[in-house]
C-alpha cells in the first residue's frame, strides 16, 4: 500500500471539510503560474482601452510564463495568489469537503449512488461554493489580469482591491459574474468530482487498482481532461467578464455573444492548454494530498482516542 493506510473508522464531515481546503491550498501553490498564464492568455484580444495592461502578445503556455518573467518579473507569476488561497479554503472546503455529505443525503444513506445522485450533489457543492467564495475569485482574475508595472495595476494590495471594487462598483461588484461561474463550477464540480469518482470505483471494481496513490493519481488526471474539455468555453466568458472594465458588456452572455462575433469559436478554448496543464496538475496533487490528508487525519484522531 502506498502512503497512509486507510483506517477502519470512515473520515468524517468535518475532517474531508478542512482537508479539501488545505489539499486545494497546496495544489494552488504548486500550479498558481499555470492559472496565471491561462487567464492572460483568455483575455487575449479584447480591445485594448478595456484591459488596464500593456498589450503584450503570449504564445502557449510557456511563451506565455517566459513573457512575464521577462517583462514584469517572476513574482508576476504569482498575482492574486493571497486571494486564490482565500478562495480555495472557502470554496474546496465547501464544494469538496461537503460533496460526499451532500451525496450521502441525495440517496439517503443509501449504499448505492446513482450517477444522478452524483452530478446533483456536485452541482449542489458547486453552487454552494460559488456563492460564499465569489468575490475571492473576482479580485484573484482581477490581480492574474494586470500587468505588474507601476502603471497598470488597478489595486495596491488584496484588501485594497476588496475596498475598491465595493466603492467604485457596489457590492454586485464583488459577485460579479456569479451567474457564468455558478455555470462553470457546476459543470466543473459535477465533470471533476464525478469522474474522479467513477474511476476510481472502476478502477477498484475492476481489480486493476487498490485505494492507493497510483488510483488516486490515475483518476485525477482523467478528471482533470474531461474537466477542462467540458468547462473551458464557460470559464472563458467567465474570466473574460469578471476582468471586464464597468458597462464593458451588459452581461455574461453578452460577453459570450461578442467573443464569438469579435474571435469566432476558437477564443473559447484560449487558454486550453495551460487550463489542462493547470487542472491536470491541480486534481492530481489535491486529490492525492486530500486522500492522504484523511488518513492521516483519522488515523491520528483514532490514535489519540485509543485507550493507553
Amino acid at each position: 500500500m502506498v502512503g497512509f493506510k486507510p483506517t477502519d473508522v470512515p473520515p468524517t464531515a468535518a475532517v474531508k471539510f478542512i482537508g479539501a481546503g488545505t489539499a486545494a491550498c497546496i495544489a494552488d501553490l504548486f500550479t498558481f503560474p499555470l492559472d496565471t498564464a491561462k487567464v492572460r492568455l483568455q483575455i487575449q484580444g479584447e480591445t485594448k482601452t478595456s484591459v488596464n495592461m500593456k498589450s503584450a502578445q503570449y504564445k502557449g503556455v510557456f511563451g506565455t510564463i517566459s513573457t512575464m518573467v521577462k517583462t514584469e518579473g517572476p513574482l508576476s507569476l504569482y498575482n492574486g495568489l493571497v486571494a486564490g488561497l482565500q478562495r480555495q479554503m472557502s470554496f474546496a472546503s465547501v464544494r469538496i469537503g461537503l460533496y460526499d455529505s451532500v451525496k450521502q443525503f441525495y440517496t439517503k444513506g443509501s449504499e448505492h449512488v446513482g450517477i444522478g445522485s452524483r452530478l446533483l450533489a456536485g452541482c449542489t457543492t458547486g453552487a454552494m461554493a460559488v456563492a460564499i467564495a465569489q468575490p475571492t475569485d473576482v479580485v484573484k482574475v482581477r490581480f492574474q489580469a494586470q500587468a505588474n508595472t507601476s502603471n497598470c495595476r488597478r489595486y495596491k494590495g488584496t484588501m485594497d482591491a476588496y475596498k475598491t471594487i465595493a466603492k467604485e462598483e457596489g457590492m454586485r461588484g464583488l459577485w460579479k459574474g456569479t451567474a457564468p461561474n455558478i455555470t462553470r463550477n457546476a459543470l466543473v464540480n459535477c465533470t471533476e468530482l464525478v469522474t474522479y469518482d467513477l474511476i476510481k470505483d472502476a478502477l477498484m471494481d475492476s481489480n486493476l487498482m487498490s485505494d492507493n496513490l497510483p488510483c488516486h493519481f490515475t483518476s485525477a488526471f482523467g478528471a482533470g481532461f474531461c474537466t477542462t474539455v467540458i468547462a473551458s468555453p464557460v470559464d472563458v466568458v467567465k474570466t473574460r467578464y469578471m476582468n471586464s472594465a464597468k458597462g464593458q458588456y451588459q452581461s455574461a452572455l453578452n460577453c459570450a455573444i461578442t467573443m464569438l462575433r469579435k474571435e469566432g469559436p476558437r477564443a473559447f478554448y484560449k487558454g486550453f492548454m495551460p487550463s489542462f496543464l493547470r487542472l491536470g496538475s491541480w486534481n492530481v496533487v489535491m486529490f492525492v494530498t486530500y486522500e492522504q490528508l484523511k488518513r492521516a487525519m483519522m488515523s491520528a484522531r483514532v490514535s489519540w482516542e485509543a485507550p493507553f
